[in-house]
């Protein structure tokens, strides 16, 4: 029997990049998205085209019963959950310095980023505990994706640091509760990865990177270098690193002289 993988914000971006490396990698996949079915129709048909069965849930995780009822969609259609990606994410509307950061913009940052898949993988940690229960040759794995936000500064999208920071400490924090049960933890924290949400910062970043004076690996980092670390996680590859963080930002945190 296939393993099963949810991937929130599967649809785009990362998400997607995750998505397909599992797919090739025989998992069957549960994505997440608030976009309308009609609208990712070709993504969820190219993942059929690698090999998935593919479920696609219009839901937004940062709502209870939308998590509830997302859950409740996997369980109905495949009775099983072995993979949780929490990839859902958002900047803020509108970057502000920190100064005149809006409580509005926090709470809307901290709901989706934070908040959400905080709950969602408390739900789904007492699942993957059931499922443990039941089949103790069963291994789980969450993975949640960060972000080099969660330790270097932007002062005109402070939420979106601490939401990061957040997910950093929640990954240890399921790491340390879940690993006595075979459940593994990860974080990935990306660097500059070329989706929708960097699209306003291209030129911006097209000339630090080429100059060098951003990333060792002077190219920007793309969806599907994310998704072949995930899939190395999601496969059970790495049961002895639990709780750790793997950056996949071309050398953009390596300290330079």
């Amino acid at each position: 029997m296939k393993k099963v993988a949810l991937i929130t914000g599967g649809s785009r971006g990362i998400g997607l990049g995750i998505a397909e490396e599992l797919a090739w990698g025989g998992f069957n996949l549960v994505l997440s998205g608030r976009s309308d079915a009609s609208e990712v129709s070709e993504s969820i048909e190219h993942l059929k085209h690698c090999g998935a069965e593919v479920l696609y849930c219009v839901s937004d995780v940062s709502f209870p019963e939308a998590r509830k009822n997302l859950l409740q969609s996997v369980r109905e259609r495949f009775g099983r959950l072995d993979v949780l990606v929490n990839n859902a994410g958002v900047a803020p509307a509108t970057r502000q310095d920190l100064l005149d950061l809006t409580e509005e913009s926090y709470d809307r940052v901290m709901m989706i980023n934070l908040q959400g898949p905080f709950f969602l993988t408390q739900k789904t940690a007492q699942w993957m505990l059931e499922q443990k229960s039941l089949d103790n040759e069963y291994n789980g794995v969450i993975i949640n994706i960060g972000s080099v936000s969660a330790e270097m500064v932007s002062l005109n999208r402070g939420e979106y640091c601490i939401s990061k920071a957040g997910v950093s400490m929640m990954t240890q924090l399921f790491a340390a509760r879940l690993s006595a049960h075979d459940i593994s933890v990860f974080e990935i924290r990306p660097g500059i990865i070329k989706t929708d949400m960097t699209n306003t910062v291209v030129e911006k970043y097209n000339k630090l990177i080429n100059e060098g004076d951003l990333c060792v690996m002077k190219r920007w980092g793309f969806p599907k270098d994310v998704g072949k670390v995930a899939a190395v996680m999601a496969a059970g590859k790495m049961p002895y690193s639990v709780g750790q963080v793997i950056k996949v930002d071309g050398g953009l945190s390596l300290q330079r002289l």
